[in-house]
């Protein structure tokens, strides 16, 4: 199985929706969230894709990688589940790390709130990529979905109405 960066990421929000991406049922194209996310995403810093470069590596997409400076840009939204944005730039770098790019820092940006976070690989987050892998392989690869877990965020999910059908709320 080939991971990609959404896979880190999903891993860190819910396991269900891990699963369920990896198995090919994909809610993302139905979320207004989604699509307000992606939004911002491409309106916020409209110069970007001039000034840096789409990098794929290993099947990992990096949208904005500034190579003179060894950066990689990543918009979110909101930093309501900042932990999984962390994990995704640290996978990104790990990614080009692998590739012989060595010196790559992340920075998250949250344009609506004026913020940005700085994030570094070390060592330690090495081991911890290499432990998610294989506990992402093991998740997607289960017979059985993993259970619903109710939480706050289960209600901005592209995945909610999958869910939570049939559920007595």
């Amino acid at each position: 199985m080939q991971i990609i960066a959404t896979h880190i990421n999903y891993y860190h929000v819910c396991k269900r929706k891990l699963w369920l991406f990896a198995n090919g049922i994909n809610m993302e194209h139905t979320s207004d969230i989604v699509a307000e996310g992606k939004l911002i995403g491409e309106t916020s810093y409209s110069e970007r894709s001039e000034k840096y470069t789409e990098v794929e590596i290993d099947g990992v997409k990096i949208d904005f990688y500034d190579a003179r400076n060894k950066v990689v840009h990543e918009v979110k939204k909101s930093d309501k589940i900042e932990h999984a944005h962390i994990a995704q730039v640290k996978y990104y770098i790990y990614k080009l790390l692998l590739n012989g790019v060595e010196g790559v820092s992340g920075r998250i940006e949250y344009p609506k709130m004026r913020q940005t976070e700085i994030v570094k690989l070390s060592e330690d987050d090495i081991l911890k990529i290499r432990e998610w892998e294989k506990e992402i392989e093991r998740i997607v690869s289960a017979e059985i979905c993993p259970p619903l877990l109710r939480k706050a965020i289960c209600k901005k999910c592209s995945y909610y109405d999958f869910c939570y059908i049939g559920e007595e709320l």
